[in-house]
């Protein structure tokens, strides 16, 4: 029987590589996000916008029932989506860090919940996709860091929450070489180089490179790998950066 994985944030670079990864393993891709992109490649999209989900219980039943209109079975659940709203403490607004924490920790609670009864009928897997500013930021990021060092407790606590019965492991990447990231620097590409050099690597991680680790979490073999927090940032996590 094809398995099934749902994948939100299916529209950016990363996800576009999760929908293409997981297809080419043979599973049914569903993917979600607030728009469909033509580079989605998913067998069945689904359009939601998560911070809604999070704050209303109706359209989160919608999205379940939606997704059970396309399917008897959800063997993966992929949290990939997230916004990054970038503001110092002094300019910080408290909708900004709400909104977040909304779509980038407690949307991703929601949905494990929403579909644990099916998740655990066929001893399925969750896998939220973290970020190295869990651990290791810089100015601006408090929104955005404080959500991701978040969903690593998430991770942690329903891991041992669930036990055996859904394995459920994190994917905190360092600087991925999207079409997003490399619009940010447009205007200073420069900047871009001097990022590129600050990994070990001398080279900024691919899509394809965190959908292929997704993919390897799920296989069956790796049934001890749970609570896993798999870093996969060219180095740049073990490097300090000083002026000598």
């Amino acid at each position: 029987m094809t398995k099934t994985v749902l994948i939100t944030g299916a529209n950016g670079g990363i996800g576009n590589a999760l929908c293409s990864s997981f297809k080419n393993a043979g599973y049914y891709v569903i993917g979600t996000d607030r728009s469909k992109s033509a580079k989605c490649e998913c067998d069945h999209y689904i359009s939601a916008d998560l911070y809604n989900l999070a704050n209303d219980v109706t359209q989160l039943n919608n999205f379940k029932t939606d997704v059970f209109s396309t399917t008897k079975t959800v063997n993966i659940l992929i949290n990939n989506a997230a916004v990054q709203i970038l503001s110092s403490l002094s300019t910080l607004k408290l909708e900004d860090f709400k909104k977040t924490l909304d779509v980038n920790l407690t949307a991703a609670l929601l949905l494990t919940q929403g579909f644990e009864e099916i998740l655990t009928k066929c001893h399925g897997s969750v896998i939220n996709i973290g970020s190295i500013h869990a651990g290791l930021t810089k100015p601006a990021f408090i929104s955005y860091a404080t959500s991701k060092a978040a969903l690593r407790g998430l991770t942690k606590s329903l891991a041992v929450d669930l036990g055996g019965r859904i394995r459920v492991n994190c994917i905190e990447p360092a600087a991925i070489e999207t079409d997003m990231l490399v619009d940010g620097f447009k205007d200073t590409p420069e900047k871009l180089n001097e990022l590129t050099a600050c990994h070990p690597t001398g080279k900024l991680g691919q899509p394809f490179e965190i959908a292929k680790a997704a993919v390897f979490l799920t296989n069956s073999d790796n049934e001890f790998m749970t609570g896993t927090i798999l870093e996969i940032n060219g180095g740049i996590a073990g490097r300090l950066h000083d002026p000598f």
